[in-house]
């Protein structure tokens, strides 16, 4: 279990002042200056020691993904934007930082733009989080008040402006490129790469997009040194996590643990265990909605990174967001509501997701009801496939996993239910 001296957000829960005040006197913004002076190359170096892989999502290496941008401006400027559209349902723990522990992301967006070459950083913020940018921007404007943003930032030698942009909350717009898109004033819809945004991302200029959790570890991995950072999981899966828990559980929470941490421990230590016990786990998805579902008695045992649930498990940690289901819950019906979500967020650039999604939408909708053939539950999985990895952006992918996941481990439960309609055994539930 991670001591409270290895925790990097020490007012995940809002119990302390989240001022620039009450940041410093917890640690933040100590020695910002020093660690600039050390130079680019010693950050990003010390970034690819310390094994942090991006908490976005996708998990990849954060340094190396740094290192992608050029080390010399050819003229164009360099950008940061930070990617804090968390939209991703499950999943709300950049919420808890931007609300309760804003200076580190700040702190964060100067070490890493500077890192990159990048005098200018950009935060995307979800349209819905209202009272989180509002503490985000009163973070910011204590910052530029306290000369740790503008000319000379935090004494550092480096000019640095940061930029609040609020989204108007589409899905999409989490996706690096369609936030790009949706900055610049155009319509939330991906990019095809190549270019990558290292090479022609915001207005056509070297750009790294981060998730708002990747950027304000920085600080404190570089403070206490990329060593320290990697002691914390297993080989490849270094680090500190952010983990929403929701679901059934008796207390659910977002928790600061270390990677690896195994399932049965993150509960009962700090959920309280499932509702109902253990015997009553129906199934887990453990990293937000787009990874695809795991039977309840595969996950008692299960580690939490992103090495182990996506090769023994098939599914990912994804962004963290542990969504827990007792044996109350309808998980045909559950997969069903995330099906809609998805049809509903595609932007409609790509046919596979464009006509895909819709499709294997009105399947599961015959599938609540169990007022389809047995036969359909391959041909809905055979549709997934000509939908995963045909499209511009993983929305697709995300759309089919839920669903793989459900026929890889409930068919049981769909085929009873298609089983007792045929018998007039249950009557029609509608699914709503």
């Amino acid at each position: 279990m991670l001591k409270d001296e290895d925790r990097i957000f020490t007012n995940i829960y809002g119990m302390d002042d989240r001022t620039l005040a009450g940041a410093r006197r917890r640690g933040h913004w100590d020695g910002t200056a020093d660690i600039i002076k050390k130079g680019r190359e010693w950050i990003v170096d010390e970034m690819k020691a310390s094994g942090l892989r991006g908490r976005g999502g996708a998990g990849f290496p954060t340094g190396l993904k740094w290192s992608f941008m050029p080390k010399e401006s050819d003229g164009r400027p360099h950008y940061l934007v930070v990617n804090a559209d968390e939209s991703e349902p499950g999943t709300c723990k950049d919420r808890e930082i931007m609300r309760h522990d804003p200076h580190t992301l700040i702190e964060g967006c100067l070490i890493a733009s500077f890192a990159m070459g990048a005098h200018a950083a950009y935060i995307y913020i979800r349209g819905e989080y209202i009272r989180e940018r509002e503490a985000l921007q009163a973070a910011i404007d204590e910052a530029y008040d306290a000369g740790l943003l503008g000319k000379n930032a935090a004494g550092s030698g480096w000019d640095f402006e940061l930029f609040l942009h609020h989204g108007a909350g589409a899905y999409i717009c989490g996706e690096e490129t369609a936030l790009i898109e949706s900055l610049e004033g155009k319509k939330g819809m991906p990019r095809m790469k190549p270019p990558f945004p290292a090479g022609a991302g915001l207005y056509g200029c070297p750009t790294t997009v981060n998730n708002v959790e990747s950027i304000a570890v920085a600080p404190t991995i570089l403070r206490r040194g990329a060593s320290w950072f990697s002691g914390f999981g297993r080989q490849n899966n270094a680090g500190t996590k952010l983990f929403a828990i929701s679901g059934h559980v008796n207390n659910p929470c977002v928790v600061e643990e270390a990677m690896s941490i195994s399932f049965e421990e993150l509960i009962e230590k700090h959920c309280g265990g499932i509702r109902g016990g253990w015997d009553n786990l129906l199934a887990v998805i453990p990293g937000g909605s787009s990874v695809p579902c795991v039977r309840g008695e595969l996950m008692k045992d299960a580690v939490m990174d992103f090495d182990y649930l996506r090769g023994e498990l098939g599914s990912g940690l994804g962004t963290a967001a542990v969504i827990v289901m007792d044996k109350s819950t309808d998980i045909v019906k559950a997969i069903w509501r995330l099906s809609k979500f998805y049809k509903h967020e595609s932007c409609g650039q790509c046919t596979p997701c464009r006509e895909g999604t819709g499709w294997m939408m009105r399947v599961m909708d015959r599938l609540v009801r169990g007022e389809a053939e047995i036969e359909e539950i391959d041909m809905l999985f055979d549709v997934t496939k000509q939908v995963e990895g045909h499209t511009i952006c993983a929305l697709g992918d995300a759309a089919a996993w839920p669903i793989q996941g459900l026929i890889k481990n409930f068919r049981g439960e769909i085929e009873d239910r298609i089983k007792a309609q045929k018998a007039g055994r249950i009557s029609s539930v509608a699914a709503e």
